[in-house]
């Protein structure tokens, strides 16, 4: 079709300029990830990163984060203090010039920082674009600086007000309701978070307060990694007295590993860079598994623990039952994207390395009766490895189109390409029938179990696959589990946990989140694992039919009906309780159906809470039921 050149009003006054702040406030979430809670405590993270760059610099040993009644925030630091000197390029002070400048700050190579880990320079400024007011102290030469901001504008140039004690920096904000639906801090979510940066910065003083409850935490770590790897063993059997430390400074760049083995058959190793937590690791993490692995074989074959005519342990088997902390401070980090979830330094691998494998063969030699009980503990790991992939095998599907070698128990869907299906897991032959009646066929499937899956936090690779419905889970899913999880063959875009909402059925989901937590992380990390919502009541008055999924709801709906007279309510405890055409209404229906999704923000807090509720030791458990008793709600007893 010919264009109709006089219609054309795509013009150059079409094109927006948008000043840098203003474009963050446009869009919040490219900046800082949600405009939710997460996004929200993304702020006070910003903050609180300046002034670990200051402790990583050796400046700044006390850091004090407080939540105000109104919902704002104060971090207080005893570091250099921002500079607030007229800078030569912005024409303003340098003060400003950081609070309202992209991609300005002290870590871009210059004399500032050695080591830093907000490396992008846009911290501050987009938390004072997102803010309906913002107010900066600086104590530096015995003076003290105050600046004030509304909505990441200056009021007025920064002052003097008087004298400052010491030096340091004081940034107190409000974030903009605006921007933000609810200004909802969660203190125990931040505090794991802070409790992190004093592990990594041993010797700094970090005060957390909350003026709202009334409540502090302060946290100071004079073992630094050391005390973080046995604060994530606290509940677990450990076969070495102490953690195993390593560190040597190369250059300028500093290595520092700490590792502790225990009776549990899950790793937990956390990798950091400049104290950033690289959830997606790196060429850290790869250097230091690599020199793990070598180290150790390199000892079981000096000292007879693998024969002649034996294979070396895999990487799997030396890091069952392991806790380790690798944490990297460098001065050029190459972070893959703003999120920095992966270090990308190729140089780091083969330091790293050199480091631990160095530290870790003179660790096995100074510590003979320890290291026997790590080398046992890693040829059991590799007997039942190979008893495990025998299991596997059994378990494996021969592939997509040999519908035959699915469990007779799945019902499937028509649909063939994966990314338009959904299987849902339902406890029970009874919800089973209704969700195989309700469904629609064509895109989605229905896996019954029958009773409660084993709790594989408790149970060898082994044992597992031999389970009778952890093996149908695993093949009709098609994507195997654990190290062989392949996410490209996974059958099913969405996978759907649909229980009761009885006692049975939480234990039932909790069992399942476990399974798919160590041996599915992928599910997960890719965003395919949901937890449906059926009602927990239908409110029926006359001919119309309410369903409601809280006891809140339930109590407002009651309210706007105005009357009980006439009105029939009824508990759901059961998905079998309703017909195949009500649990397509109000379970299945992608229209009407409300979905959790699973997703996993804090590694360590999910870790130690599946520990708790999942594994042997049963104090741990106990006092956390404890703790949370009052909290439990719709208990069916």
């Amino acid at each position: 079709m010919a264009e109709n050149k006089n219609n054309n009003t795509y013009t150059a006054q079409d094109i927006q300029v948008l000043d840098g702040l203003q474009a963050v406030r446009l869009r919040p979430s490219m900046y800082i990830g949600s405009t939710d809670q997460r996004g929200l405590h993304h702020l006070v993270h910003e903050i609180v990163d300046n002034s670990i760059d200051e402790a990583m610099a050796g400046y700044c040993d006390k850091i004090e984060i407080t939540i105000h009644e109104d919902n704002s925030v104060s971090v207080a630091d005893n570091g250099r203090g921002i500079p607030v000197e007229i800078h030569q390029v912005t024409k303003v002070s340098a003060l400003e010039t950081v609070m309202t400048t992209l991609h300005a700050g002290g870590k871009f190579g210059g004399r500032g920082y050695t080591v830093c880990g907000g490396l992008h320079g846009v911290g501050a400024s987009v938390v004072n674009a997102l803010s309906a007011w913002l107010k900066v102290e600086v104590r530096r030469d015995g003076k003290l600086y105050l600046q004030e901001y509304l909505r990441g504008a200056p009021k007025a140039p920064v002052k003097s007000v008087g004298k400052g004690d010491g030096s340091g920096t004081t940034v107190t904000f409000l974030a903009d309701e605006e921007i933000f639906s609810k200004l909802d801090y969660n203190f125990e979510v931040l505090s794991q978070s802070f409790r992190e940066m004093a592990y990594l910065n041993k010797g700094v003083d970090i005060w957390f307060k909350d003026l709202r409850h009334d409540i502090e935490k302060t946290f100071y770590f004079e073992g630094g990694i050391v005390s973080f790897v046995r604060h994530l063993n606290r509940k677990r059997v450990v076969l070495q007295q102490m953690p195993a430390y390593i560190t040597k400074m190369i250059d300028s760049t500093i290595v520092e590993v700490a590792l502790q083995y225990n009776e549990s058959f899950t790793e937990a190793t956390l990798s950091f860079a400049n104290c950033i937590n690289t959830l997606d690791g790196g060429s850290h993490l790869t250097g230091f598994r690599s020199a793990l692995t070598r180290v150790l074989n390199d000892y079981a074959r000096k000292y007879k623990f693998l024969k002649d005519n034996e294979a070396n342990l895999t990487g799997d088997d030396v890091r069952e039952g392991l806790t380790a902390i690798i944490s990297v401070k460098l001065t050029h980090p190459q972070f893959e994207g703003q999120t920095k979830t992966r270090l990308g330094n190729q140089e780091l691998k083969s330091m790293v390395e050199s480091v631990v494998a160095e530290g870790l063969a003179t660790y096995l030699e100074e510590h003979p009766s320890e290291s026997k009980r790590v080398m046992e503990k890693c040829l059991i790991a590799a007997r039942a490895r190979e008893a495990a992939r025998k299991a596997r095998d059994l378990v494996t599907r021969k592939g997509l189109g040999d519908m035959s070698t699915l469990p007779g128990k799945l019902a499937d869907c028509s649909e063939k390409d994966p990314l338009e299906c959904e299987l849902y897991i339902v406890e029970g032959d009874s919800a089973g029938g209704s969700a195989k009646q309700g469904r629609d066929r064509r895109f989605q499937a229905i896996l019954p179990l029958k009773g409660k899956i084993l709790n594989v936090e408790k149970a060898r690779p082994e044992k597992m696959l031999s389970h009778d419905e952890i093996r149908a889970l695993i093949t009709a899913l098609g994507a195997g589990s654990s190290m062989e999880f392949d996410h490209a063959k996974l059958r099913y875009n969405r996978v759907i946990i649909m229980t009761d909402a009885d006692v049975d059925g939480s234990h039932i989901r909790t069992l399942l989140l476990t399974f798919f937590y160590r041996h599915m992380t992928g599910l997960i990390e890719k965003e395919h694992l949901f937890i449906a919502q059926p009602p927990l009541y239908r409110i029926k008055k006359g001919k119309e039919d309410h369903w409601v999924y809280t006891d809140k709801e339930k109590d407002e709906l009651l309210v706007k009906l105005g009357t009980t007279k006439g009105v029939e309510i009824q508990r759901y405890k059961g998905l079998g309780e309703m017909n195949p055409q009500q649990l397509w209404d109000t379970t299945m229906d992608p229209k009407n159906r409300i979905l959790l999704r699973v997703a996993v923000e804090d590694a360590v807090k999910a870790n130690e809470i599946i520990e708790t509720l999942m594994g042997e030791e049963v104090p741990p458990r106990k006092a956390f039921i404890q703790a949370h008793a009052r909290q439990v709600k719709n208990l069916d007893i």
